[in-house]
Protein backbone atom coordinates (compact mmCIF):
# COMPACT_ATOMS: atom_id res chain seq x y z
CA UNK A 1 0.00 0.00 0.00
CA UNK A 2 2.90 2.22 0.33
CA UNK A 3 4.52 1.79 -2.66
CA UNK A 4 1.38 2.70 -4.36
CA UNK A 5 0.78 5.96 -2.31
CA UNK A 6 4.40 6.73 -3.47
CA UNK A 7 3.69 5.94 -6.92
CA UNK A 8 0.32 7.59 -7.04
CA UNK A 9 2.64 10.42 -5.37
CA UNK A 10 5.02 10.61 -7.60
CA UNK A 11 2.69 10.67 -10.78
CA UNK A 12 0.99 13.46 -9.14
CA UNK A 13 3.44 15.27 -8.48
CA UNK A 14 4.72 15.03 -12.62
CA UNK A 15 1.62 16.00 -13.47
CA UNK A 16 1.50 19.22 -11.76
CA UNK A 17 4.63 20.00 -13.32
CA UNK A 18 3.81 19.25 -16.59
CA UNK A 19 0.65 21.67 -15.94
CA UNK A 20 2.99 24.37 -14.45
CA UNK A 21 5.30 23.98 -17.33
CA UNK A 22 2.64 24.01 -20.39
CA UNK A 23 1.18 27.47 -18.56
CA UNK A 24 4.25 28.90 -18.25
CA UNK A 25 5.46 27.98 -22.39
CA UNK A 26 2.01 29.08 -23.22
CA UNK A 27 2.92 32.35 -21.11
CA UNK A 28 6.29 32.78 -22.61
CA UNK A 29 5.11 32.49 -25.34
CA UNK A 30 2.39 35.10 -25.38
CA UNK A 31 4.28 37.48 -24.03
CA UNK A 32 6.87 37.22 -26.82
CA UNK A 33 3.76 37.95 -29.44
CA UNK A 34 2.36 40.66 -27.65
CA UNK A 35 6.26 42.33 -27.39
CA UNK A 36 5.90 42.14 -31.68
CA UNK A 37 6.43 46.18 -32.52
CA UNK A 38 3.60 47.32 -34.54
CA UNK A 39 5.44 50.20 -36.08
CA UNK A 40 8.61 50.30 -38.28
CA UNK A 41 10.89 53.01 -39.15
CA UNK A 42 12.17 52.99 -42.55
CA UNK A 43 14.91 54.80 -44.62
CA UNK A 44 15.53 56.98 -41.82
CA UNK A 45 18.10 59.66 -42.00
CA UNK A 46 19.27 63.71 -41.24
CA UNK A 47 20.21 66.45 -43.50
CA UNK A 48 22.69 67.53 -41.74
CA UNK A 49 23.62 71.36 -41.83
CA UNK A 50 27.38 73.03 -40.89
CA UNK A 51 27.68 75.77 -38.04
CA UNK A 52 25.76 74.08 -35.42
CA UNK A 53 22.45 74.91 -37.63
CA UNK A 54 19.53 72.86 -37.00
CA UNK A 55 19.23 69.88 -38.97
CA UNK A 56 16.21 67.72 -40.23
CA UNK A 57 14.89 64.18 -40.00
CA UNK A 58 13.23 62.33 -42.67
CA UNK A 59 11.78 58.68 -41.64
CA UNK A 60 8.91 56.59 -43.32
CA UNK A 61 7.25 54.79 -40.46
CA UNK A 62 5.11 51.39 -41.04
CA UNK A 63 2.10 50.35 -39.08
CA UNK A 64 1.15 46.61 -39.23
CA UNK A 65 -1.69 46.65 -36.64
CA UNK A 66 -4.83 46.94 -36.94
CA UNK A 67 -5.43 50.26 -35.43
CA UNK A 68 -4.34 53.63 -36.47
CA UNK A 69 -1.23 54.75 -33.95
CA UNK A 70 -0.19 58.56 -33.56
CA UNK A 71 3.44 59.34 -33.54
CA UNK A 72 3.32 61.76 -29.80
CA UNK A 73 6.81 62.72 -28.63
CA UNK A 74 10.20 62.42 -30.04
CA UNK A 75 13.68 62.66 -28.41
CA UNK A 76 17.26 62.50 -28.79
CA UNK A 77 20.30 61.92 -26.79
CA UNK A 78 22.12 63.54 -29.91
CA UNK A 79 19.92 66.79 -29.77
CA UNK A 80 18.83 68.97 -27.20
CA UNK A 81 15.41 69.80 -29.15
CA UNK A 82 13.04 67.44 -31.45
CA UNK A 83 10.00 68.34 -32.68
CA UNK A 84 7.65 67.37 -35.34
CA UNK A 85 7.30 69.77 -37.87
CA UNK A 86 4.93 69.76 -41.14
CA UNK A 87 5.57 72.78 -44.36
CA UNK A 88 2.30 74.25 -45.33
CA UNK A 89 2.03 76.16 -48.50
CA UNK A 90 0.05 79.35 -48.73
CA UNK A 91 0.08 80.84 -52.06
CA UNK A 92 3.53 81.49 -53.33
CA UNK A 93 5.63 81.09 -49.58
CA UNK A 94 5.98 78.17 -47.52
CA UNK A 95 6.33 77.99 -43.54
CA UNK A 96 7.12 75.34 -40.77
CA UNK A 97 4.37 74.78 -38.34
CA UNK A 98 4.67 72.71 -35.38
CA UNK A 99 2.42 69.47 -35.26
CA UNK A 100 1.36 67.67 -31.54
CA UNK A 101 1.01 63.92 -33.64
CA UNK A 102 1.24 62.39 -36.94
CA UNK A 103 -0.96 59.52 -37.60
CA UNK A 104 0.18 56.26 -38.45
CA UNK A 105 -3.10 54.63 -40.65
CA UNK A 106 -3.41 50.72 -39.57
CA UNK A 107 -1.42 48.37 -42.04
CA UNK A 108 -0.17 51.84 -43.74
CA UNK A 109 2.48 54.39 -43.59
CA UNK A 110 3.77 57.70 -42.82
CA UNK A 111 5.99 59.83 -44.27
CA UNK A 112 7.93 61.98 -42.46
CA UNK A 113 9.88 63.49 -45.90
CA UNK A 114 11.09 66.91 -47.35
CA UNK A 115 8.62 69.16 -48.40
CA UNK A 116 5.98 67.74 -45.89
CA UNK A 117 6.76 66.68 -42.63
CA UNK A 118 10.19 66.68 -40.99
CA UNK A 119 11.84 66.03 -37.47
CA UNK A 120 13.63 69.60 -36.38
CA UNK A 121 16.85 68.42 -34.33
CA UNK A 122 18.42 71.71 -32.53
CA UNK A 123 21.09 71.96 -30.66
CA UNK A 124 23.26 69.22 -31.55
CA UNK A 125 24.77 67.96 -27.97
CA UNK A 126 28.31 66.82 -29.43
CA UNK A 127 29.81 66.92 -32.71
CA UNK A 128 28.11 65.55 -35.33
CA UNK A 129 28.98 65.40 -39.17
CA UNK A 130 28.06 63.04 -42.40
CA UNK A 131 28.89 59.41 -42.18
CA UNK A 132 27.87 59.82 -38.48
CA UNK A 133 24.54 57.63 -37.10
CA UNK A 134 21.96 59.65 -34.47
CA UNK A 135 19.07 58.23 -32.56
CA UNK A 136 15.67 59.40 -32.25
CA UNK A 137 13.36 57.61 -29.81
CA UNK A 138 9.07 57.75 -31.61
CA UNK A 139 7.24 57.89 -28.92
CA UNK A 140 3.28 56.27 -30.46
CA UNK A 141 0.18 57.22 -28.27
CA UNK A 142 -0.70 53.40 -27.88
CA UNK A 143 2.54 53.28 -25.73
CA UNK A 144 4.55 51.69 -27.99
CA UNK A 145 8.45 53.20 -28.15
CA UNK A 146 10.68 52.92 -30.97
CA UNK A 147 14.43 53.93 -30.66
CA UNK A 148 15.58 54.19 -34.65
CA UNK A 149 18.94 55.17 -35.36
CA UNK A 150 19.24 57.91 -38.19
CA UNK A 151 22.12 57.87 -40.80
CA UNK A 152 23.34 61.61 -41.11
CA UNK A 153 23.85 62.64 -44.61
CA UNK A 154 25.12 66.10 -46.21
CA UNK A 155 23.02 67.78 -48.42
CA UNK A 156 24.83 66.71 -51.08
CA UNK A 157 23.90 63.16 -50.32
CA UNK A 158 20.31 63.66 -49.31
CA UNK A 159 19.21 64.67 -53.22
Amino acid sequence: MTQKIKTLSTIHALTCAAAIAFVATGSIAAHAADSKQAIAAQNAWVRWLPNNLPAAAYVTLTNSSDKPVDLVDISSADYSSAMLHQTVSSGSTQKMVMVNKLTVPAHGQAAIAPGGYHVMLEDAKHKIAPGDTVHLKLQFSDGETLDAPFAVKSPAQAK
